[in-house]
């Protein structure tokens, strides 16, 4: 199963996939990014799909498309989006309907959205985590694949929560995409 991996930060997700020896097949960044480099250094092949406006100017469907082009000039059958800061339309998920994973810094369903690990400070949760599920158009929405829970020190604050659901995110992560294409390959081998 040829898995793509979409990427805007500064790709420690991409570094887990890597060493627990996932096999990469492409690297999409919408962006240079630390994330870019660490797929060149890792012999994986990347391209850079820059936005070129934001805000009211960007034709999301127009750059979805670009990347779906891709990936299937690539034959890429599953997508595990990693950091990814661009929310991409409805052509990649027909295109890949039910191959694309996604990973949230919350326990979805709450949190959603840009902010998810302020949002739990400021609402004074103990507790947070991390989700990886289906993505669908709707943001942050999709069947969950699994999650795990990430307690919320006293003296937290955004970064030092973030680091501890990262750390979870990295091998929860890893663990679901091998279980998913397990699951995948099984089932296509049962037809």
């Amino acid at each position: 199963m040829r898995l793509a991996v979409l990427v805007s930060g500064t790709g420690t997700i991409l570094d887990a996939m890597a060493a627990d020896g996932l096999s990469i097949a492409l690297v999409i960044a919408d962006r240079p990014c630390p994330a870019f480099d660490r797929a060149i250094a890792h012999g994986i092949p990347a391209a850079v799909f820059r936005r070129e406006s934001f805000g009211d100017n960007f034709d999301r469907v127009g750059y979805t498309e670009k990347i779906t082009g891709e990936l299937e000039k690539q034959k890429i059958d599953l997508v595990a989006m990693a950091g990814f800061g661009t929310v991409l339309e409805k052509p990649i998920y027909g295109r890949f309907a039910g191959r694309i994973l996604n990973t949230h810094p919350s326990l979805l369903p709450a949190f959603p959205g840009w902010h998810p690990v302020e949002d739990a400070l400021v609402r004074g949760v103990r507790v947070t985590g991390c989700t990886i599920h289906v993505a669908e158009p709707e943001v942050d929405a999709g069947p969950i694949l699994a999650q795990e829970a990430v307690p919320v020190f006293l003296g937290d604050d955004v970064a030092t929560l973030h680091e501890r659901i990262k750390e979870v995110e990295r091998r929860l992560y890893v663990k679901t995409i091998r279980q998913f294409v397990e699951k995948s390959l099984a089932e296509e081998a049962a037809k």
